[in-house]
């Protein structure tokens, strides 16, 4: 989360009424540089409840090393991720992990793939047009790389290479490590706080950039066959 005070306690309840009486979690939170209310609204919850913990970056390093952040210190075998706007509904958390267990899915990445995305019209151009030009370099299997509900393994998340646009090329990098990726439909929602931390054309520069070097990295790849 980045400035998103006001998000965070009700992204919290939910994740609690998806999950609890489910299964053990618990639930890490990570303040990527706030320059609002965002520090103490978290540090609150930690205060309130053990199962919640909270990382704080100085400084804003981006959506990826918040994840990375996360994961480090994470307890779980297995890890969902969602973004810290609210976009992401927690009640989808269930539906990745019941297709987990309906797979052998030791090195599976479950992605959810919004169906009716709530964000602008220019937003939505921007993303089918990456999306397009994605899966026609890398054949990621993937028809919704950028959504930040995913679910994967611990261990398998901590084999991939790390930079700063992790987060959106999990699928191709998943796939290179030899995993796999199932696409989940999952519910979108506006956005109800705070405002967005991407602009479409610097993201969209940014992007191109690293697309090609994620092109390269699976060019250079060579997995190993074994007797």
């Amino acid at each position: 989360m980045r400035n998103e005070a006001g998000n965070a306690a009700p992204l919290a309840g939910e994740i609690h009424a998806a999950l609890s009486g489910k299964l053990a979690y618990e639930i890490l939170l990570v303040d990527d540089g706030s320059s609002d209310a965002t520090a103490a609204e978290l540090a609150a919850l930690a205060a309130a409840d053990a199962r919640v913990r909270v990382i704080s970056h100085v400084s804003s390093c981006g959506q990826s090393q918040a994840t990375i952040s996360g994961v480090a210190i994470a307890h779980g075998v297995w890890i969902a991720t969602l973004d810290g706007d609210g976009q992401n509904d927690p009640a989808d958390l269930p539906k990745l992990l019941a297709e987990r267990d309906r797979r052998s899915a030791e090195r599976t990445l479950f992605i959810g793939r919004r169906a009716k995305r709530q964000d602008s019209l220019m937003r939505l151009v921007a993303s089918k047009v990456a999306n397009s030009v994605r899966r026609s370099l890398l054949h990621d299997s993937t028809p919704d790389s950028g959504c930040g509900l995913k679910l994967i393994r611990r261990d398998l998340f901590l084999e991939l290479p790390r930079f700063n646009a992790l987060h959106r090329f999990m699928p191709a990098l998943v796939i290179r490590a030899g995993g796999s990726v199932v696409s989940v439909p999952v519910n979108h929602r506006p956005r109800t706080r705070g405002t967005s931390k991407y602009g479409i054309v610097q993201r969209g520069l940014i992007g191109l950039v690293d697309l090609w070097g994620v092109f390269w990295l699976l060019r250079r790849n060579t997995l190993p066959r074994y007797r």
